[in-house]
């Protein structure tokens, strides 16, 4: 077994910087080479393994002996980590009790407060809402003959719906996108200390106005999500106002970015494959279909990190110290060759579709059901009201490698 990082055959070893603008303006020239040598490699410039089959994802992501945090069973002098840094406490804070981080039972007890309202049957009730938003979007700007799409469309219809939902008035929408934005950056490979500091503003902002509104919602209860994570109770427990705001943050923060960036990526995808507008949003079905072949294509999130909840040897020859961390590649995962035919074509017929865009397993996204629902509508609602859409401007992707999305989307009709 590979016990050390001197022991690992080169083969098994690859390099690509996150920052380096060739690299994060298309990752998948990358991925090409790993499956083509080593799908299970060892990435020197994160130092940790990583992994970008799709079945060896798919199977990670639901394996119970690796988990999004490691603090719950072993301490950080342990671990030969670094105490916290107190210029990122409120950032800290904020993800103290996320749902993205937490294992079982504390991530068993918030996710079930707080399912009901992502379920299928919950978020079908939104398409009229969502419809309505788009078309009044679209409205704004289509005399126009151009626009920044990101900005124009791709932003406010995710970040309104699950505003709306959690009971935060419309007109701070786009204010929790700009605090979200600043937050994300916490995860670029080698983040300043300015960086940090300028996210643990935002961290403190969003806290702030988060316990605002539970404040209010006390005083004034509301038919909204943030009301029902106060009121709500699970074996006699209740929420804690911690655990709220960071609940509230993470699904206003995840509620939004992965679909922004996927609104993005697709209608670049689109545009550029030159496919048949008309014909990829024919049905319902197919509509559904293009949706989750845009997420295969271009996902919106590249990797996921897991920590070895124990001393792990895999099958195909690592081993793994506990409190090791691995890559989970999702956007690699979704183009390997093995698993789909053609993998780096864009095809929305293509029968043999798949995804890990939201992960699986118990952290699989919550508000996936939701973002399925914004995609299919405000895809097909672009196409239809602007068919002769077209970029006017090479797109160019954000420095964040794991949040894979667009700077800005000009185009023209």
């Amino acid at each position: 077994m590979i016990s050390s990082t001197d022991a690992i055959a080169p083969a098994r070893r690859a390099s690509a910087n996150p920052r380096d603008p060739v690299f994060y303006q298309n990752p998948y020239a990358f991925y090409d080479g790993i499956h083509a040598t080593s799908p299970t490699f060892f990435w020197d410039n994160y130092g940790h393994w990583c992994f970008a089959g799709f079945k060896e994802v798919n199977q990670l992501l639901r394996d119970k002996r690796f988990g999004r945090e490691i603090l719950h069973v072993a301490t950080r002098e342990e671990l030969g980590w670094p105490e916290r840094k107190p210029h990122v406490a409120d950032f800290d804070l904020a993800e103290k009790y996320s749902l993205l981080n937490l294992e079982p039972p504390a991530h068993t007890r918030l996710r079930t407060l707080v399912n009901r309202a992502f379920v299928s049957r919950q978020v079908e009730q939104l398409r009229p809402r969502i419809a309505a938003l788009a078309n009044e979007l679209i409205d704004g700007f289509e005399k126009d003959g151009q626009v920044e799409l990101i900005h124009a469309y791709a932003a406010p219809i995710p970040a309104i719906v699950i505003s709306e939902m959690i009971g935060v008035p419309t007109e701070m929408a786009m204010q929790v996108v700009a605090w979200s934005n600043r937050m994300v950056t916490m995860y670029m490979f080698g983040v300043t200390e300015d960086t940090e500091r300028d996210a643990n503003q935002a961290s403190a902002d969003f806290i702030a106005y988060i316990r605002t509104l539970i404040a209010e919602r006390r005083v004034r209860p509301t038919e909204d999500l943030l009301t029902h994570m106060i009121t709500a109770e699970q074996d006699g427990q209740k929420l804690t106002d911690d655990e709220i705001v960071s609940t509230a943050i993470l699904l206003l923060n995840a509620g939004h970015e992965a679909t922004v960036h996927t609104t993005g990526n697709s209608v670049k995808t689109i545009i550029e494959s030159g496919i048949d507008r008309k014909a990829i949003f024919a049905s319902d079905e197919q509509t559904a279909a293009t949706v989750e072949e845009c997420l295969r294509f271009d996902a919106p999130l590249h990797m996921f990190t897991r920590f070895a909840l124990s001393d792990i040897e895999l099958d195909n020859g690592v081993s793994l110290r506990k409190g090791d961390q691995i890559g989970l590649m999702l956007g690699a995962a979704n183009r390997d060759p093995v698993r789909f035919a053609n993998a780096n074509t864009f095809d929305p017929f293509r029968t043999d579709g798949q995804n890990v865009s939201f992960g699986a397993g118990i952290h699989f996204c919550i508000g996936a059901p939701l973002a399925r629902i914004e995609l299919q509508i405000s895809l097909k609602t672009l196409f239809d009201r602007l068919p002769g859409l077209r970029l006017t401007k090479e797109p160019s992707y954000n420095n964040v490698y794991h949040f894979h999305g667009l700077e800005e989307l000009q185009v023209a009709w």
